[in-house]
């Protein structure tokens, strides 16, 4: 059996695969079992941030695995309380952290912290939270209800969890709060909801507005967190001081890691949360290197350098394909392609992918690009090359 058959045999079929065979990477050129390289605008749906196979984090998991890879979160590790420092150090905020192994958990653990608030605060428990149609915070049972796109609400997974309202914008937030209403979820850039970022002030009046109604302000950051957005946060970025925020993806670099960040400390008392391996000293480790790596690249200036070269690579593509494309869309190296109505983005997808580029879509019929942070000019000039030819012949 090859290596395809051996997956569709024994891996429980949850994902339209497209079945190449990746055995190297080397930042954001990948290459498969046959030689052939792909420039890759994807980095793992926004995860490997510091680039396939960097050299210094791969150092620094090796060296801790060579000591403790993992005990349980019943003894001190060292690396997480350093992780969690540098976290509240990078944020300028004085905050606590709880960490878990990837977003949807992160965003589990912010809406249990949001409930026990709604049970300490007020005389009668608030429970509420209030989620934006587009939005998306994960694949667990309670996650997916906090999604607010229905098709991930299938009959086939019900009864959901209650206590979930989804509105169409900012606006009517407002109106929707009630003496139930804990919090209020967002994402600052609406990632799978297709690359769309709010505006700032509409984002600090709805803060302002929630303060004064001691109403719970969730970011979800798994996304835009760790300079996706140019910033460590795209919460710094929008100057908003939220009381939860969520990290993931890029956190780790590769390795599985989901962080709950909030200014309440005192909420969670000892048997109120936990995880097994949540935090463990590998993953944490990992982190640590992937948070030193990249803030001497923003310190630098290489970062911001980089992202408004793809950015202007970007919006040169989509002037050439006019055709194809209304708009460019998203913020940092978070961005995106709108599509026009007739375009197939699946078949830019693939065509892409034929001439050796991995992109990604998005809701809203939008094709969304997710580099590695540590991306080069000459691997953005030559993925843009590829893409023009993968597109030169769709209309």
């Amino acid at each position: 059996m090859n290596f395809e058959e051996i997956d569709k045999e024994y891996v429980l079929q949850t994902y339209a695969r497209n079945y190449v065979n990746f055995k190297q990477g080397k930042n954001a050129t990948l290459v498969d079992d046959k030689g052939r390289d792909y420039i890759d605008f994807t980095s793992g749906i926004g995860v490997v941030s510091v680039g396939h196979g960097n050299t210094r984090v791969a150092k620094a998991i090796c060296e801790q695995a060579n000591d403790l890879i993992h005990l349980s979160n019943l003894y001190l590790i060292e690396p997480q309380a350093k992780l969690a420092k540098k976290i509240s150090e990078l944020y300028g905020r004085p905050v606590g952290t709880f960490f878990a192994n990837s977003g949807a958990e992160a965003n589990e653990g912010a809406i249990k912290l949001a409930r026990k608030y709604g049970l300490k605060k007020f005389e009668n428990k608030r429970y509420k939270i209030i989620t934006l149609e587009h939005s998306f915070h994960g694949r667990t049972i309670t996650t997916v209800k906090a999604t607010g796109q229905d098709s991930f609400h299938k009959e086939d997974f019900s009864p959901y969890p209650t206590g979930f309202l989804y509105v169409k914008n900012l606006n009517e937030v407002y109106k929707n709060i009630d003496d139930e209403t804990v919090a209020v979820m967002i994402e600052l850039v609406q990632g799978e909801g297709g690359v769309e970022p709010f505006d700032k002030s509409e984002i600090q009046k709805l803060e302002k507005f929630l303060k004064s109604k001691e109403v719970l302000l969730i970011v979800d950051e798994v996304q835009t967190g760790v300079y996706r957005s140019g910033e460590f946060l795209a919460t710094n970025l929008y100057e908003i001081d939220p009381d939860i925020l969520t990290l993931a993806k890029g956190l780790g670099g590769g390795v599985p890691i989901g962080a709950v960040v909030t200014k309440h400390k005192e909420l969670f008392e000892v048997g109120d949360h936990g995880s097994t391996f949540g935090g463990n000293f590998l993953v944490t480790r990992a982190s640590l290197e992937v948070l030193d790596i990249l803030e001497n690249y923003k310190d630098s200036g290489v970062l911001d350098e980089h992202f408004i070269y793809f950015e202007s690579k970007l919006k040169e593509f989509k002037d050439r394909f006019e055709n194809l494309f209304l708009s460019v869309v998203g913020l940092g190296l978070m961005r995106g392609l709108r599509c026009k109505e007739h375009v197939d983005l699946s078949k830019l997808i693939q065509s892409a992918f034929n001439e050796g580029v991995l992109v990604l879509k998005a809701g809203r019929n939008t094709l969304r690009f997710l580099p590695p942070l540590t991306i080069s000019k000459e691997e953005i000039d030559n993925g843009f090359k590829r893409l023009e030819n993968a597109f030169k012949n769709i209309g």
